[in-house]
């Protein structure tokens, strides 16, 4: 069944307009972007296959653009409007850490992490420089590795964080695994990095792995 041949109030359009976004399930909000179906399916369907093959809409937001092109149906203009509703994401999350401290919003530090990170195939160490009053300066991938290892110099770190006037930091690596879980390097990696930090006085807030479906917070832990 297609969209025009469902009962008017049941429209996504529609329904939204009457009743709000928050009253569309997942696949209604996708069929709205992507607008019209392929041949043997229609748009509700369409979005049904894509939530159900990339793991729902975070999984959908984190997916590559190139395993996005694999998908039928999902041509170059449908592509462009996710990757523009994920770039929004990412630009309103930056604004919010940019406005007040990121300890006002740690599950906004968390989300945008995922956003940044999580679809990556390779391990990348990225750092987020803030201000004195912990408020988002930049967040700039630093070193990139391997599909399950990368090489961190905590001079180069050091050199960033001065040249940005940066008064902390918000580590933040992925794993490729999709297993957000510490390794003993990392933690050793955390406390190179916060006494190389602490002589040009810029304090190590916090460390977040971010795996697939989760984010894990060593100042959370107690790591740090």
């Amino acid at each position: 069944m297609s969209i025009k041949d469902l009962p008017a109030d049941t429209r996504p359009r529609e329904k939204l307009l009457a009743r709000g976004p928050q009253a569309l399930a997942d696949a209604e909000l996708l069929a709205l972007l992507l607008r019209t179906g392929v041949a043997g399916a229609g748009v509700l369907q369409l979005a049904q296959r894509l939530l159900a093959d990339f793991g729902g809409l975070p999984g959908l937001m984190r997916t590559a653009p190139g395993a996005l092109a694999r998908v039928r149906g999902l041509g170059p203009a449908k592509r462009a409007e996710l990757a523009a509703v994920l770039e929004i994401a990412r630009r309103a999350l930056a604004a919010e850490l940019a406005a007040q401290p990121v300890f006002d919003a740690p599950q906004a530090v968390k989300q945008y992490l995922r956003l940044q990170l999580a679809h990556l195939p390779h391990e990348v160490f990225a750092v987020l420089f803030l201000d004195h009053q912990h408020r988002l300066i930049a967040l700039e991938e630093m070193f990139r590795g391997t599909l399950s290892q990368t090489s961190v110099y905590p001079r180069e770190v050091v050199k960033r964080a001065l040249a940005l006037n940066a008064g902390a930091v918000v580590l933040a690596h992925n794993h490729p695994s999709g297993v957000a879980e510490p390794s003993r390097a990392d933690e050793f990696l955390t406390q190179s990095l916060k006494g190389a930090l602490a002589l040009v006085d810029v304090r190590v807030l916090d460390h977040m792995v971010v795996g697939t479906a989760d984010v894990v917070s060593f100042a959370e832990r107690g790591l740090l």
